[in-house]
């Protein structure tokens, strides 16, 4: 784990760097909201899993988290999810019900502390409302973007993710050829399905986005991103398909590096 930091007003990231051999660091990232009623947004890596819980309950008593948002089922991003829900007993899991059932092949949740969301949801949390949507690119059937529409936070799970040599907190920070050459990797990586489909209808979910005015985009592998800046990553996530299918060398297994970073539930 890496020292958390401030995204915006309230918004405090959990950040850590998943190695991605030949190219770089992918950032991966959980967000803690403080508001009415704090929510969470997924839970880290496995192998981050006591690091995570640390910087989690310095930032937030248990007792007072009430909602965990998982954004899809994968391990990067439910790393520490059953030891967050023993921990904060007042906390409900909001998420897909595909996320839930693959979820559920680890560990049961209890259904009383389950909401289920779908692309078109709205949820109200406390003085916060929330719409979830399809992102663009995704690995996972289950995979939803989620927008706050009390900050224009657009929290897009993988979607808009990068691979960089040196991560850093702010877009700004970042060369930014670096940052699109790394954007182009990733989000084909995680979407080889893109060089398949049909451009046009690709295109719709990422104008749908767009259309939302995000102020800033929060991706689970990439930096903060703010005002002016937001509309060039849908730019840049709008011309995917149209790139040439991404596949790693062979001295590049991303699946291998993913188990390497993998440890034991518990």
């Amino acid at each position: 784990m890496k020292a958390s930091y401030s995204a915006g007003p309230d918004i405090h990231v959990l950040p850590s760097a998943l190695p991605i051999p030949g190219l770089g660091d992918q950032a991966v990232n959980a967000f803690l909201v403080r508001s009415g009623q704090p929510f969470l947004v997924d839970t880290g890596m496995p192998v981050d899993r006591e690091g995570f819980l640390e910087s989690l309950w310095s930032l937030i008593d248990p007792a007072e988290l009430r909602w965990v948002v998982i954004t899809h089922d994968d391990r990067d991003h439910t790393g520490a999810l059953a030891r967050v829900l023993e921990a904060a007993p007042r906390a409900k899991v909001l998420t897909n019900a595909i996320s839930l059932t693959r979820i559920s092949e680890e560990f049961d949740i209890p259904q009383d502390r389950v909401v289920t969301a779908n692309p078109g949801s709205r949820v109200k949390i406390g003085d916060r409302e929330l719409s979830f949507h399809r992102p663009p690119t995704f690995d996972s059937p289950g995979t939803l973007a989620v927008f706050d529409h009390s900050d224009g936070t657009l929290y897009s799970s993988d979607s808009f993710g990068t691979v960089v040599e040196e991560i850093t907190p702010d877009f700004a920070d970042l060369s930014e050829t670096e940052f699109f050459q790394g954007f182009d990797i990733l989000n084909r990586a995680i979407a080889p399905w893109t060089a398949l489909v049909d451009e046009a209808k690709f295109v719709r979910p990422v104008r749908q986005l767009a259309a939302l005015r995000p102020a800033r985009l929060l991706s689970a592998h990439g930096p903060t991103v703010r005002g002016a800046a937001v509309p060039r990553l849908f730019e840049a996530m709008a011309r995917i398909p149209s790139l040439p299918a991404w596949l790693p060398g062979a001295d590049l297994d991303l699946e291998a590096a993913l188990d390497a970073h993998e440890a034991p539930t518990g």
